[in-house]
C-alpha cells in the first residue's frame, strides 16, 4: 500500500503541472499499480475534474483523453469499427473489467511499462501524445523519452486506412503477457511493434521491402525472421528469451495472415 500525505483535486492544468514538479508529488489516474508498492507521495494530484475522461471523434482522428479507462476503450464502438477490433483486443485481457473500470490509458502510455498492451497497439498505428508542456509528439519518439514531470493530457489516433491486427500470448488469461504484438499495414508498407521482450514495445518497419502488398507465404517466414533479428528479448518469471523469440515469429505471421496474408 502506500499513503498519501496531501490530496489535491486539480482545478487546471497548469496546477497540476506546478504541483507535479515536485519530486515527492505524483499524478494519481487508477491507482491500480501504485498501491502494489510501499511509497509515501508528499502530493497526490487528481486530475479527474479536467475532462479527461472522453473520447472524441473527427473526421480525421480520434481524441482519448488521458483519463478514459481501458474498459471505455474496450466497448468504444467507433475505436473498434474503424480498427478492426484491435483496440478491444489490445485491452480485454488485462486483469479483468474490475480492474479495466479504474486503470486508465494515461497510466499505461505515459509509464511506458514493457508488459503495456494498449503501448504496443497504438506504437503499430499513426499516434500521438499530447503533453501539456511538450504538446503534440508522436509516439514513435515518446516511446524512447526520458522520464520526466509534464502532463499527458490525450493520446490522438490518426485515420489513415491502415489495416492492423494485435495479438498476444499469456500463460493464463488475465495474466501479464509473454509477449505482445500488432501489425498495421498501410498501402503495401508494414510496420510491426513488439512488447513484454519483457522490455518496452519496440517498432520494426520493413525497410528491406521483404513484404509485397499481398504477401505469399514465403515472404511472411522472410519477414517474421527479420521481425526476429532486429529484436533483443530476455527472460523472466513468465518465459524464457529463447521462447520469446520463438514467439514473436509465430505472433507475427498470425498478424500479417489476419490482416491480409496468404
Amino acid at each position: 500500500m502506500f499513503t498519501i500525505k496531501k490530496y489535491v483535486v486539480a482545478d487546471s492544468l497548469e496546477e497540476a503541472y506546478k504541483l507535479n514538479q515536485s519530486k515527492k508529488a505524483n499524478i494519481l489516474g487508477g491507482l491500480l499499480w501504485m498501491k502494489m508498492g510501499h511509497k509515501t507521495i508528499q502530493t497526490g494530484i487528481d486530475l479527474s475534474n479536467l475532462g479527461l475522461d472522453k473520447i472524441e471523434e473527427n473526421d480525421e482522428y480520434f481524441e482519448i483523453g488521458a483519463m478514459v479507462r481501458l474498459r471505455d476503450l474496450e466497448v468504444h464502438e467507433g475505436l473498434n469499427k474503424y480498427f478492426n477490433n484491435a483496440i478491444e483486443n489490445c485491452v480485454k485481457s488485462i486483469v479483468g473489467v474490475q480492474f479495466r473500470n479504474c486503470a486508465t490509458i494515461g497510466g499505461s502510455i505515459f509509464s511506458r511499462f514493457g508488459f503495456s498492451d494498449p503501448l504496443t497497439c497504438l506504437l503499430a498505428l499513426d499516434s500521438y501524445v499530447k503533453l501539456y508542456k511538450g504538446g503534440v509528439i508522436s509516439m514513435r519518439e515518446f516511446v524512447n523519452m526520458p522520464y520526466d514531470n509534464d502532463i499527458l493530457e490525450k493520446v490522438i489516433i490518426k485515420k489513415d486506412n491502415r489495416k492492423i491486427s494485435y495479438m498476444s500470448h499469456r500463460n493464463i488469461s488475465t495474466d501479464f503477457p509473454v509477449l505482445t504484438c500488432a501489425v498495421s499495414k498501410i498501402g503495401d508498407k508494414f510496420a510491426v511493434a513488439v512488447g513484454a521482450r519483457p522490455q518496452k514495445a519496440v517498432l520494426v518497419l520493413d525497410e528491406e521491402n521483404i513484404l509485397s502488398c499481398d504477401p505469399t507465404k514465403d515472404e511472411i517466414e522472410k519477414f517474421a525472421d527479420y521481425v526476429e533479428s532486429k529484436l533483443e528479448f530476455g527472460s523472466n518469471m513468465r518465459a524464457s528469451k529463447e521462447f520469446r523469440s520463438h514467439l514473436c515469429k509465430v505472433l507475427v505471421r498470425r498478424c500479417i495472415n489476419e490482416i491480409g496474408g496468404m
